[in-house]
């Protein structure tokens, strides 16, 4: 069977091993004679997923013991407001980067639970950068920091993150988690939508620190209440089980290759493949992003027209590639190139743009 090179925003290529893996496992889950779909959550079984699931992240992710993980629903879209609603306090305003349309999607939902300011923008450099560190203007008292650690539309990516002090910092990395190592100790929340770096939709993970549960508001429904998930260990109620199985599945995965340090420079090597394309091509492609705020896992770029571009797309199809529309939102190109997208397709797709220069320049 020929494998498409996936470039997918998100639902995006997972690891073909896994894939395998799964369908190996898909009827008959360790003898259980059924799928990890039709057992019980509280059977035995599952619960070991479930305790696997955090027990690998926390390895792989360096989470120290005064964090918890969690696997919730939702996506990343139900935390935009989770977080205000537990966070959010009267006269202490959350702070909000923006970035681009993940991060306004975020201060959307925050602005219909309280004060919410913008502590940097960048949109007016049509959000093709993210702020320097200096720019990020934090309120006295703020309840948080929120930022989006890399933006998938323009894709940009911070390289480096604010020392925020008292102030809780609070990252959505649904694009780019496990893509590099990083220090969860300056976070107070991180979460992340799985469809990108870490396995199926459906299971978002959430890794958060002891205290900011134990002040998470208590006048809020139970199911939107971080307290109400960690007590239970992610189990309050029926979990998107395979997808948490799934999760399990990639996190091996990264393991038996060396790790998020080595998965990182992994990523590094693929996709300077493709900036390197842009950069040496005289100009007949363009990348969007600007070089300091470039994007490990969403590469985008345009060429001289938009007629020149859709015949990009269409020939690329015709050669097995999936994914290389830009957004609708901004149009042009876009690679997504995740931890499971291969060097193989990379180094496809470094070969087909230079091809189509030749034939186009």
């Amino acid at each position: 069977m020929a494998r498409a090179y996936n470039f997918n925003a998100g639902p995006a290529a997972i690891p073909l091993e896994v894939l395998q893996q799964a369908q190996e496992q898909f009827v008959d889950y360790h003898g259980a004679g059924m799928s990890i779909m039709e057992m019980s959550h509280r059977s035995p079984l599952y619960e070991g997923v479930n305790n696997e699931a955090q027990t690998l992240m926390r390895e792989l992710f360096g989470i120290p013991d005064n964090y918890k993980v969690l696997y919730l629903q939702g996506g990343a879209s139900t935390q935009f407001a989770m977080l205000p609603m537990n966070f959010l306090r009267p006269g202490h305003p959350a702070a909000y980067v923006q970035t681009g349309a993940w991060a306004d999607k975020a201060i959307k939902e925050a602005k219909l639970i309280g004060d919410t300011v913008i502590a940097a923008s960048t949109a007016s450099d049509s959000f093709m950068r993210v702020p320097t560190l200096s720019e990020i203007e934090i309120p006295a008292g703020a309840s948080y920091l929120h930022l989006t650690s890399n933006e998938t539309i323009g894709g940009t990516q911070f390289h480096e993150f604010p020392s925020t002090g008292d102030v809780p910092l609070i990252a959505d990395m649904s694009s780019d988690i496990l893509s590099r190592p990083i220090d969860i100790s300056q976070f107070g929340v991180i979460y992340a939508g799985a469809q990108k770096n870490l396995g199926p939709s459906g299971v978002t993970v959430v890794i958060i620190r002891d205290d900011l549960i134990k002040e998470g508001s208590k006048s809020i429904p139970a199911m939107f209440r971080y307290e109400t998930h960690a007590k239970a260990d992610s189990l309050y109620n029926t979990p998107p089980s395979f997808s948490v199985y799934m999760v399990t599945l990639v996190l091996k995965w990264i393991k038996e290759r060396g790790g998020v340090a080595q998965i990182e420079q992994y990523n590094r090597d693929k996709t300077k493949l493709i900036y390197d394309a842009i950069d040496q091509s005289g100009g007949f492609y363009r990348g969007c992003a600007q070089p300091q705020s470039r994007s490990l896992m969403n590469i985008t770029f345009r060429l001289g027209s938009e007629d020149l571009e859709k015949q990009f797309i269409k020939e690329s199809e015709q050669n097995g590639f999936v994914g290389l529309k830009g957004h609708r939102d901004v149009g042009g190109l876009r690679a997504s190139t995740y931890n499971a997208v291969p060097m193989e397709s990379c180094q496809a797709l470094a070969q087909f743009m230079a091809d189509f220069q030749k034939r186009n320049g």
